[in-house]
């Protein structure tokens, strides 16, 4: 099975073009999708609901900068071992300690700038984060690639905690 990227006619790279994979999308799903097929025979039918499944799937990897990153490890043979590996570095580690101290800081005393300041200083770790892990792609370092992917994926997660933060403050 060919990978995301071939499947648009895309080069394997963390730099896409957006318009690019949009417009692509767009050409396969105008060739695949189901209501195209409405007269066709069942199979030909379950073949289009197929690729149209797997286009959307490919779109939505390629669309969302964590989930390429992980697939461009993945396809170049790095396993994140995102359920067995824990193993961070200790300053990243630190840095995670200090967040949540924050973050539940901000909660106790309902302080609304404590948090914008805490949303505001992971927008410029997860800019970083994805800065690194675009030059780790392009210069080939899948493994060292991967290790700043997990980082990111606690930086998103801890994200949605401190907007859930927002949301019990604003409520």
């Amino acid at each position: 099975m060919e990978n995301h990227f071939a499947l648009f006619q895309m080069t394997p790279s963390f730099a896409i073009d957006a318009a690019q994979l949009d417009a692509a999308y767009r050409e396969m799903q105008g060739r695949v999708h189901p209501d195209r097929f409405a007269a066709a025979t069942d199979v030909e039918k379950r073949v289009a609901m197929q690729w149209a499944t797997r286009a959307n799937e490919a779109y939505q990897t390629l669309k969302n900068p964590l989930k390429r990153a992980t697939y461009l490890c993945e396809l170049n043979g790095v396993d994140l071992g995102i359920e067995s590996n824990t193993a961070m570095a200790p300053a990243f580690l630190m840095q995670q300690m200090t967040w949540r101290e924050a973050l539940e800081d901000a909660r106790h005393a309902k302080d609304l700038a404590a948090l914008e300041g805490l949303d505001a200083e992971l927008r410029t770790a997860r800019q970083q984060q994805l800065d690194e892990i675009a030059s780790l792609l392009a210069g080939g370092d899948y493994p060292a690639a991967g290790e700043r992917v997990r980082q990111l994926m606690f930086v998103e997660k801890f994200g949605e905690e401190v907007g859930r933060a927002f949301e019990s403050l604003e409520a």
